[in-house]
């Protein structure tokens, strides 16, 4: 099956798909012995790709790689940072293979984060239609009325829109702090940090704690651990039984309105 060359380098762990784009254009990239441009397709498994003359051996399968990590506050969800800060790929040093982050977690916030070489998986993670769900340990300032919990909860307005109901519980209330945890089911950005800030929360502290039904556990700060194979079973579950229910609700919807 045929795919975009800067797709097929990335696959083989070579570089990232913006730097094979790059490649490309300089002229670097050939197939079959041809030179290529942006936007030209090749077969991974009958076709040979070259960069700078040497082969790449796209017939292999690279197997999947999934890991979880427990990124520390003070690291930024990039591959490298042109500001010079620090990047969560600076805790995979022992990782051969090329993974990409699942997600983001701003510089400020900690906790479970996956990486993968798994496109498709990474993306269904992602996609609101799977509603997999993200919990999240949210320290807030200065105290939380039941008026603000039920505007949590029922969804507040966004620059980008309402948000989807979430599950807002108290898990404890001390003087000029309250520490509640939060499941969502989408990904916006600085999602749950804008959330609490629209209904005059300021969050002290921000950690999430499990994607769907993976969780963080007593994996320590900066350190990384394969998925299990029972994991990634229950994470596929999860995706599937996801997206049925979105199907299901996606055909129902439509079949109301042709009633009406």
């Amino acid at each position: 099956m045929e795919q975009r060359i800067q797709k097929i380098i990335s696959d083989c762990g070579v570089t990232s798909r913006r730097k094979a784009e790059e490649m490309i254009s300089a002229g670097r990239v050939k197939v079959n012995g041809r030179p290529v441009k942006l936007g030209d397709k090749a077969d991974p498994v009958h076709d040979l790709i070259s960069i700078d003359g040497i082969n790449l051996n796209t017939a292999e399968k690279k197997s999947g790689i999934y890991i979880m990590l427990n990124k520390p506050r003070g690291y930024v969800t990039t591959m490298s940072d042109e500001l010079g800060r620090k990047c969560v790929t600076e805790l995979l040093g022992d990782v051969e293979e090329r993974v990409y982050p699942i997600g983001r977690l701003d510089k400020n916030s900690e906790g479970l984060l996956l990486f993968t070489n798994d496109g498709k998986l990474a993306n269904q993670i992602m996609h609101p239609s799977c509603h997999i769900p993200k919990t999240y340990r949210v320290t807030v300032r200065p105290d939380i009325s039941e008026e603000q919990v039920l505007e949590l909860t029922e969804g507040v307005e966004l620059e980008d829109g309402k948000t989807l109901p979430a599950t807002v519980l108290v898990l404890t209330k001390e003087p000029g702090r309250v520490v509640l945890q939060i499941t969502i089911k989408e990904g916006r950005n600085r999602q749950i940090r804008r959330m609490c800030e629209s209904v005059g929360l300021e969050v002290a502290r921000l950690k999430r704690t499990s994607v769907g039904p993976i969780k963080l556990g007593m994996l320590q700060p900066g350190d990384h651990r394969d998925l299990t194979s029972a994991e990634l079973t229950a994470l596929r579950n999860a995706i599937q039984k996801g997206a049925s229910a979105n199907a299901s609700n996606s055909k129902a919807g439509k079949k109301r309105n042709v009633r009406r």
